[in-house]
């Protein structure tokens, strides 16, 4: 993406960096935390530094890496972070109409590339995919900018927590600094009344089964989460239907 020249050298890009500055403290913080994590858990340098490169998804290294401690069963570990990014089946199937006129190579380097917040900000920018290749040129080039910023402002912080994790007491509380740059970066993205009520559900469900083992708590809340959303929006849509026949009648 961001390695062609007409990309980086695009107005977008430089757009897309813009609206992703403003949270890449945030992501940095806890690219550190999940560094300094991953090596005061036990792991060695250089699987840490291979995790941080290859897996890129703070959520699902956050969930494997005490199963990977505690030696649970690699289907557990497997299924585990599976389950914590189901959303990116999500957003690869909404940014499908978006990047089918893209080389297969940039598709597969937007696959990597793209988190929470770029896919957020690149679909409220553009609503619709652009037929125009004008049109497609502009997204690219805004979602490489974005990207670029959200990616290195990780890698480095990242990289950073893995390099200074031997001599940063864990009584300073990287940990609990990570959970709040976490908050900060769901708040942002908690703008609508479905989007808070999933949010509170899950935390309810995970703090109320806190002490089940292997962070089983993870995936219920994730199933009650998408359980939550998925009956209030039946609901709502029921509602309209019957509030539109009712207007015609």
């Amino acid at each position: 993406m961001f390695f062609i020249k007409e990309n980086y050298s695009h107005p977008a890009f430089k757009v897309g960096m813009r609206d992703i500055s403003s949270a890449a403290p945030g992501v940095a913080a806890w690219g550190m935390m999940i560094g300094v994590s991953m090596i005061q858990s036990g792991m060695s340098v250089v699987d840490s530094v291979a995790m941080t490169l290859l897996v890129f998804a703070g959520s699902s290294q956050l969930a494997a890496i005490p199963l990977i401690v505690v030696g649970a069963p690699l289907w557990v570990i497997w299924a585990t972070a599976f389950c914590v990014n189901l959303r990116f089946v999500v957003f690869s199937a909404h940014l499908r109409g978006y990047m089918m006129s893209w080389p297969r190579w940039q598709r597969l380097c937007a696959a990597y590339l793209t988190a929470d917040l770029s896919y957020v900000q690149f679909v409220r920018r553009f609503q619709s995919p652009s037929t125009e290749p004008e049109g497609q040129r502009v997204e690219q080039a805004y979602l490489a900018g974005n990207c670029f910023v959200n990616w290195s402002s990780w890698m480095m912080a990242s990289l950073f927590g893995i390099a200074l994790a031997h001599y940063i007491p864990i009584q300073w509380g990287l940990g609990f600094a990570g959970v709040l740059a976490l908050i900060g970066v769901t708040c942002s993205l908690a703008n609508s009344l479905l989007k808070v009520i999933s949010c509170v559900a899950g935390g309810c469900v995970a703090t109320v089964y806190f002490l089940l083992p292997l962070k089983l708590n993870i995936l219920l809340a994730i199933i009650c989460s998408v359980c939550t959303c998925l009956l209030l929006e039946e609901i709502y849509i029921r509602n309209k239907k019957s509030s539109t026949g009712a207007s015609n009648d």
